[in-house]
């Protein structure tokens, strides 16, 4: 059990810490408890997760502002205006980590409006919110052909790496030993910047922060073998244990791999007997609901994992627990929409709810708590595990029900 008291806990009668009631939301007026939670934001097939941490830190992963504001009906969220009301009410203006996952569109759109860049002056306005660390895939450093967001996110990894702070690349600092040359490092002067597969990423600890976050890839068999720079192959796919009230929650993100990437990372932590840091409560998926996360073929009605992600997904993951699929509605079978080649994917769809959780515990950003009037989807996390939350009119969030916690 930690000393740590969460802000606004109340005492139970027998003198024991009882979980807040509520979540404080940025929708009406009332300001209510901040509590440990994830927010999925409702962006069609688009990243952003916000993590609330203890004491009012702020974390995101990636970043992709979609709404068209001319469009009237557009239900996609307005990400600045949430987050931006979010860390006003947080009273801060710095985000204590940003993870990029990759550098697709989908993942990077507008980061070149919201935030404040170290490395140009011309981003630097007032309103522009901060990165205290940044956390990048190696490939970020090197990649060609960058445009917009992407480019403006490549920049400013260079420059910290250069100067040495506010930092961390995924992957063995020898991978980039060329480009560091070429700016006059050594791989030896940046190597406390890195954090290889099967690491912690250093900057939190249970202890101190309720949250550590265990390196899954890039990993260094794929990146031997790649020729090619691979974005989804050589993004970040991490796992977060939460850790309140003594019990773990974990939360895999999945970032945009494919199959078979999640098999060479099943491979890999088994071989170094690392299973649990594959366990999760909460699955972010990979790609938007994608047939290509679980395996080689579509399929009829269903898709087929491949033995790896079978393992994954039924044996390491909870019955209980939610996953996420940040992503348009699940297409109705022989509609325009299943007969596109994009995700989500029905097929796909079908075996997370099939085999491996209850059917209502796949949440699909765009239509939560329905198609007509999405919101963004919130889970707390707590000495409960991981509880999805319903946002309603007057703010107040309602339980729906919690995953089964593990002890820590």
């Amino acid at each position: 059990m930690f000393d740590h008291k969460p802000n606004g806990a109340q005492q139970s009668p027998a003198g024991s810490l009882a979980r807040p009631i509520c979540t404080r939301y940025v929708l009406g007026s009332l300001r209510v408890v901040d509590m440990v939670s994830l927010t999925f934001f409702n962006l069609d097939n688009a990243d952003t997760c916000r993590i609330n941490l203890r004491d009012e830190q702020r974390m995101l992963i990636d970043y992709a502002d979609r709404l068209c504001r001319t469009d009237r009906f557009d239900k996609r969220s307005d990400l600045p205006k949430l987050l931006k009301d979010d860390l006003a009410l947080a009273k801060t203006d710095t985000y204590k980590v940003v993870a990029f996952t990759h550098l697709d569109d989908d993942h990077t759109q507008g980061a070149g409006e919201f935030f404040w860049f170290d490395h140009d002056k011309t981003r630097q306005g007032k309103d522009r919110k901060k990165i205290g660390t940044l956390w990048v895939p190696a490939c970020v450093l090197y990649e060609t052909k960058l445009k917009d967001d992407g480019k403006i996110i490549q920049k400013e990894a260079r420059h910290r790496l250069i100067e040495g702070y506010g930092i961390v690349v995924f992957s063995r600092p020898e991978r980039v030993q060329e480009w560091l040359a070429s700016q006059g490092l050594t791989v030896a002067s940046r190597k406390d910047f890195f954090v290889d597969a099967g690491k912690l990423v250093p900057g939190f600890t249970l202890g101190a922060d309720g949250v550590e976050f265990f390196a899954h890839s890039p990993h260094a068999t794929r990146t031997n073998e790649n020729k090619i720079i691979d974005r989804n192959g050589d993004s970040l796919v991490f796992q977060a244990r939460f850790q309140e009230g003594g019990v773990n929650t974990d939360v895999l993100f999945a970032a945009d791999v494919n199959h078979e990437v999640l098999a060479e990372i099943v491979d890999i932590t088994k071989y170094h007997k690392n299973e649990d840091r594959l366990h999760w409560n909460v699955y972010k998926l990979p790609h938007h609901c994608s047939y290509t996360a679980i395996g080689a073929e579509k399929g009829e009605d269903k898709t087929e994992p491949n033995p790896q992600v079978k393992w994954l997904c039924e044996t390491q993951g909870e019955k209980l627990g939610y996953i996420v699929s940040p992503s348009k509605p699940l297409p109705v079978k022989n509609s325009d929409e299943d007969r596109d080649v994009q995700p989500p994917h029905r097929e796909a769809a079908n075996y997370y709810k099939q085999d491996v959780i209850r059917p209502e515990r796949l949440l699909v950003t765009m239509a939560e708590p329905n198609e007509a009037n999405p919101k963004p989807v919130v889970i707390e996390i707590g000495r409960d595990g991981a509880t999805k939350k319903t946002i309603a009119a007057a703010t107040v969030a309602s339980v729906v029900s919690p995953t089964a916690p593990r002890a820590g």
